[in-house]
């Protein structure tokens, strides 16, 4: 597939590599029986093959709670005339006091390598649990402060990826198609969360629109699939413009140095920074070369 990367490891290498690391996959579907569900078991297979312990939060069989509440909070929060949740939040972390089921999943985060996020896409994003998670588990101060985001960010040493299902057809999410560059799509995940919080992330695994192929397309997604998984460790993450390329003082704005240097090329820095120029090519959907 276009959006897959060539592993250079060999397989006693990988394996090598892996023993010790810990994968999580943050995983949402209804069904078991869905091609999504597939994704995930062949994640889990080959990954353990590999050597690497696999820990899945199965959000649906969970009944993971999707709402950003002052329930998540143990005892009296610290202002409940205005209720702030990420500062709450922030709070009760330092407190221990958030709720067990977040907790749960800080410990999975923490102790994670790599995690990645296997869904069906929903209106152009995750479904609502998935982004229940993203805004409950990724609390301020365990996750993220202003201080460290981005290339600085918290998780700067663990890899994220996503790995999704579209209803789409893949002509249909290019620059000329009707829903859009995928690339355009991805910016506020890739960068907006899972950058955001430090994430070296890892270029996403796409299945276009596999309940409308035939059964042998399906089959040949997840060979691919399959193949791709046994050289996660050698691919090199996309590129994202580093946090010191940007001057506090004037708003975060690209330093002027930087935009000297790019000045007369042809292509912007990013799909999100791109300075007016054309958009960077398949930027966010493919692997560096």
């Amino acid at each position: 597939m276009a959006d897959t990367a060539t592993a250079t490891a060999t397989p006693a290498e990988t394996t090598a590599e892996a023993t010790g690391k810990k994968v999580l996959i943050v995983y949402a579907h209804q069904s078991p029986h869905s091609f999504n569900a597939s994704a995930k078991d062949a994640a889990v297979e080959v990954l353990t093959l590999q050597g690497y312990t696999v820990e899945v939060s199965d959000l649906y069989a969970m009944n993971f709670k999707a709402t950003a509440t002052a329930e998540d909070i143990n005892g009296e929060v610290h202002n409940p005339a205005n209720f702030q949740y990420a500062n709450e939040t922030k709070l009760a972390w330092e407190e221990e006091k958030l709720s067990a089921d977040i907790t749960v999943e800080h410990k999975k985060l923490k102790e994670a390598d790599l995690v990645f996020f296997q869904f069906p896409m929903y209106w152009f994003t995750v479904p609502a649990i998935m982004k229940g998670w993203i805004d409950r588990v990724l609390t301020l101060g365990f996750a993220y402060t202003p201080e460290k985001r981005y290339s600085q960010g918290i998780f700067k040493d663990k890899r994220a990826m996503l790995s999704f299902t579209t209803g789409s057809l893949e002509s249909m999410f290019s620059d000329h198609g009707i829903n859009g560059d995928m690339n355009v799509t991805l910016w506020p995940i890739q960068n907006g969360i899972l950058h955001y919080c430090g994430f070296q992330v890892l270029a996403p695994q796409i299945f276009w629109a596999p309940s409308r192929v035939a059964c042998d397309v399906r089959d040949t997604m997840l060979v691919t699939w399959r193949s791709r998984l046994k050289g996660l460790l050698a691919e090199a993450p996309l590129s994202f413009t580093p946090s010191d390329s940007f001057d506090g003082e004037t708003g975060f704005q690209l330093k002027l140095e930087i935009k000297k240097i790019h000045a007369n090329k042809e292509f912007g820095l990013t799909v999100g920074t791109h300075m007016g120029k054309k958009l960077p090519p398949n930027s966010w959907i493919k692997a560096p070369v």
